[in-house]
């Protein structure tokens, strides 16, 4: 995978991504890239380009597949980083936002059900 490519999203977001990505230690040489043609809703630009973007990262034989957005590179930043979210999640759990936000909403809806059942 090459990094080098512009990216269409805030400089700041490409700087927090790089920075994770050196955090982790996660060899960019490893990911490998490729692409898809797209489909469902976005009409014709969708179904005729190859903007799906599928991260592979084997040494942890991590699969990520994004399409979010109509521009390829703007899904090509979003599989990075929902790439390296799952890389931290198993590496570094302690420290990772999502499994925060899993256990906070975890939490809500055990006081919910618990609020359900004394009524």
């Amino acid at each position: 995978m090459n990094l080098n490519e512009l990216f269409s999203v805030s400089p700041s977001k490409v700087e927090a991504l790089l920075a994770k990505i050196a955090r982790l230690n996660v060899d960019i040489k490893k990911i490998q890239e490729q692409f898809a043609r797209g489909g469902g809703p976005g009409g014709q630009k969708i179904n005729k380009t190859s903007n799906v973007v599928i991260l592979t990262y084997e040494p942890l034989q991590l699969l990520v597949r994004v399409q979010r957005e109509r521009q390829r590179n703007v899904n090509r930043f979003l599989a990075l980083r929902e790439l390296m979210d799952q890389i931290e999640i198993i590496l570094s759990p302690g420290t990772s936002p999502r499994i925060k936000e899993w256990k906070k909403i975890r939490k809500q809806k055990d006081r919910r059900q618990r609020r359900s059942t004394q009524l």
